[in-house]
């Protein structure tokens, strides 16, 4: 949570502590119970770069999305439970549900302490009406064993407070479909699973190897999309649809893998002012729509 964010929270009582949680999750479970659709279109918070996260919400919000994730460092592990508990009132006030937040740990030190950390962070996610953490794995070899052991003696403690763990392509050890699934099946739990981001995987094979290709290599551990574009030589901030991804042909292959609907969260988008973003946002919305018709 950002200093400026920090100071808009104001201290709350135990009585009023308990009952916003309550208004979180009963709004949360409105909004999910009115929504039938089998695709959750949604947007993280990232392309509204370091504005404040309600900046973001309202953009999403007026796009006419209905689901938005986390970036940045809006509910982090030491977040308190009064300011994830904020966050997720701010959400709910739009008509928004928080499906994700990218977050992680460090297990430099120890298991222990990495565990420590991602047990916090799965709590105010628990508290903010996040249902899911994304993780972006980690690029030292020499971390990897620890890093899923973390994971692993994690994910019945995420199930219990009813928040799903991903894993993204994110370079290092998981650039690639092949790489995660290693990862997920050496962790083995149905609590762990892919979210699939195309744009990735152009980005860290220097375009070498086409998501169109890698994508069947993730058959049966899909559970969601970061919709993300690329453009060359190292470009991420595009709208998705305007860039090299072949939408259409990756989602035909993950369908044909069992990913059938779940969360499409867009990472990215095209960059420029705010009136600019927002209206990338509301173009991006339609991509969506048409792509899953």
């Amino acid at each position: 949570m950002t200093k400026e964010n920090q100071k808009t929270t104001r201290p709350i009582s135990r009585r009023d502590f308990i009952g916003s949680v309550m208004f979180t999750t009963a709004a949360a479970a409105l909004i999910s119970g009115c929504r039938r659709e089998d695709w959750q279109l949604g947007c993280f918070t990232r392309p509204w770069g370091s504005a404040d996260y309600r900046v973001a919400f309202d953009g999403i919000a007026e796009a006419g999305f209905s689901y938005v994730g986390l970036m940045g460092a809006i509910i982090t592990r030491e977040t308190t439970a009064e300011q994830a508990v904020e966050v997720g009132r701010e959400a709910a006030s739009r008509g928004l549900e928080i499906l994700s937040l990218y977050g992680g740990f460090d297990v430099r030190n120890s298991v222990d302490e990495g565990i420590a950390q991602l047990q916090a962070l799965i709590d105010n996610s628990s508290i903010g009406g996040c249902s899911s953490i994304l993780m972006g794995g980690t690029t030292a070899p020499d971390l990897v064993d620890p890093y899923y052991k973390v994971i692993a003696e994690c994910c019945d403690y995420a199930a219990e407070k009813g928040v799903a763990l991903n894993l993204k392509p994110h370079g290092g050890t998981n650039a690639t479909g092949p790489q995660c699934r290693r990862h997920i099946e050496t962790v083995g739990h149905k609590n762990f699973r892919l979210w699939y981001d195309p744009g990735n995987i152009y980005y860290y094979s220097d375009m070498a190897l086409d998501p169109v290709d890698d994508a069947p290599t993730v058959d049966g551990i899909v559970t969601g999309m970061c919709v993300k574009d690329f453009l060359p030589p190292k470009e991420v901030n595009v709208t998705p649809g305007t860039g090299e991804v072949d939408f259409p042909k990756v989602m035909s292959i993950l369908r044909q893998g069992g990913f059938t609907g779940g969360p499409l969260l867009v990472e990215c988008l095209s960059q420029g002012d705010l009136d600019f973003v927002n209206n990338e946002a509301k173009k991006v919305r339609q991509f969506l729509v048409e792509l899953t018709a």
